[in-house]
């Protein structure tokens, strides 16, 4: 059967829906016009960025021709957001090609025990389900918001802080558990520790010297901590005045509660707030705090949350929550978390459940706060 058989599709607008299925060594690009009965797929492979790129461009323009479609018909892209980011859709926006990052997990699949997989075939399901979008059946997937390159780049900074300070923990922590293999307990947290084990002066428990091999170790592992160290207190210096002065205004506005520090607004403004949000709902879905029940016949099953988002805004929004309940006691929030943790005793489970409510109607609570000015109700501020 032909694979370019065409359909009558009167009345309908033509539409050119092109879907890329990204690898390291190739990408798959298949393309449909909803006037045939399967899509047409191609294979780029070109080592660098931007010849990969004209080579997706060059195969859209030969499908034209070949299929006989007008220049300026509309031309629709998508590929699944992964490791390359959004350079692929700002690059092809830039060239006036209408480009949608999806959610992989948006995506329905097959649920028999043995389905098949390939490169191609994940294409073609893409293509097929972006015709389906654009129909109006926004089940098919879900679009992810792209940030601007600044806000994208902003967070960086908090990130790299973080990896900074798990990095000296990491050493510290590995050079502890290295002396306690000979029952050396000395305090490794000093930076006056470098210079003795330098001197020579670090001892077994039984004041015999530690083993060359182990002691050279442990100087690599000082050096090392030491650079994380320097990276570290270098980016605390400038990472404020680094920061854009919009995001720095909604962190300076976050710090301003009590139970919010000045890194962890800083996170929420370059993490979560640098996005625009059309109502509650979207605020607890982009942190993926909100209930998935499981109600289907005779089952009724609370699945918990779903996790969705970005997992960092999610873990400092928990962790920002325990300080509220402590340094705004007199909040809405805490009067509700108190009530309903009341005759739980030792139950630290319910407390755990409750927390994560109270997470959610937090981030709420501060995009109203940030985007209408209103304070949390019973919060108070700083004292100046």
């Amino acid at each position: 059967m032909r694979t370019d058989q065409t359909f009558t599709t009167d009345g309908e607008e033509t539409v050119l829906a092109v879907s890329l299925e990204l690898a390291a060594a190739k990408w798959k690009v298949a393309l449909h016009d909803g006037r045939r009965e399967k899509p047409a797929v191609h294979t780029v492979a070109q080592p660098q960025a931007a010849a990969r790129l004209q080579a997706v461009l060059d195969v859209i323009e030969q499908q034209k021709l070949k299929w006989s479609l007008p220049a300026g018909v509309r031309t629709v892209l998508s590929y699944e957001a992964g490791q390359d980011a959004f350079w692929i859709c700002r690059a092809l926006q830039a060239r006036g090609v209408e480009c949608y990052v999806i959610d992989p997990a948006s995506i329905p699949v097959q649920r028999h025990k043995r389905r098949a997989k390939t490169d191609r075939l994940d294409a073609i399901k893409l293509v097929i389900n972006l015709r389906a979008w654009l129909r109006g059946e926004r089940d098919r997937m879900h679009v992810v918001h792209v940030p601007s390159p600044q806000d994208e780049a902003s967070r960086q900074l908090m990130r790299d802080r973080g990896e900074l300070q798990k990095e000296v923990l990491q050493h510290r922590d590995r050079m502890r558990k290295l002396l306690a293999t000979l029952g050396c307990w000395d305090e490794v947290d000093h930076q006056a520790f470098a210079g003795r084990l330098a001197r020579d002066e670090v001892r077994c428990h039984d004041g015999t010297p530690l083993p060359p091999e182990l002691r050279e170790r442990l100087l690599r592992e000082c050096e090392r901590l030491a650079l994380a160290q320097h990276q570290l207190a270098a980016l605390e210096k400038t990472r404020q005045a680094s920061v854009p002065a919009l995001a720095r205004k909604r962190s300076d506005d976050l710090a301003r509660l009590k139970g919010i520090g000045e890194v962890g607004a800083s996170r929420l403004a370059l993490e979560l707030f640098w996005r625009q949000f059309n109502n509650r709902r979207q605020v607890g879905a982009c942190v993926g705090l909100v209930p998935q029940p499981y109600d289907s016949g005779e089952s009724h099953t609370d699945q918990g949350i779903s996790k969705q988002g970005n997992r960092r805004v999610r873990a400092l929004l928990v962790e920002i929550a325990w300080d509220w309940i402590r340094y705004q006691p007199g909040s809405a929030l805490t009067r509700w978390f108190n009530q309903r943790t009341q005759g739980t005793g030792p139950n630290r489970r319910a407390r755990r459940i409750a927390i994560v409510a109270v997470a959610r109607r937090l981030a709420i609570a501060l995009w109203h706060y940030l985007k209408d000015g209103v304070i949390p109700e019973g919060a108070q501020l700083k004292s100046v």
